[in-house]
């Protein structure tokens, strides 16, 4: 009886283990497509690859400070992020389309929790670190994807040479 009902319990692991996925930690996001939208803003960086650091503040004021930010094509940095404001903010890089449609998503789901490699989220007064490197020449957004925050300014730009 006992190893009938531990067979019977394990085979509904995978079943759970998918429910898990569809509703846990990335609430839904279809991973591929995020993968699919990094292309053409490069890709998560190693530390042994960084060749400077970049401090970045967030503020209550909806600003990154610098918004504006210039590295090489292939140049791997580190952004070093400060949190100076009262409110919880992040900054998440991408197209201005792929934030856009990601700040749609979290408008609809405000509680929405998501780590993934080009993003940090800081509650006040924290500090982080993300590691990225710009692989091609142009133009590569980053913005802040709380509901309200990128539309009341809070965005900036990489511009790759």
């Amino acid at each position: 009886m006992k190893k009938s009902l531990s067979v019977l319990m394990l085979s509904f692991l995978p079943a759970l283990a998918m429910a898990a996925g569809e509703h846990g930690g990335h609430q839904g996001h279809d991973m591929a497509a995020m993968q699919q939208n990094m292309h053409g803003v490069g890709r998560p960086g190693t530390a042994a690859e960084v060749s400077r650091t970049i401090e970045v503040v967030m503020s209550d004021d909806m600003r990154f400070s610098p918004a504006q930010i210039e590295v090489k094509a292939g140049e791997t940095v580190r952004l070093f992020v400060k949190n100076k404001g009262k409110l919880a903010h992040e900054l998440v890089i991408g197209n201005l389309a792929s934030l856009q449609e990601h700040a749609d998503m979290m408008r609809q789901m405000p509680n929405m929790q998501h780590a993934e490699p080009n993003m940090i989220s800081l509650q006040p007064g924290q500090m982080g670190g993300l590691i990225w490197t710009f692989d091609q020449g142009g133009t590569v957004d980053f913005a802040c994807l709380i509901p309200g925050h990128m539309e009341a300014g809070m965005k900036g730009q990489v511009r790759v040479k």
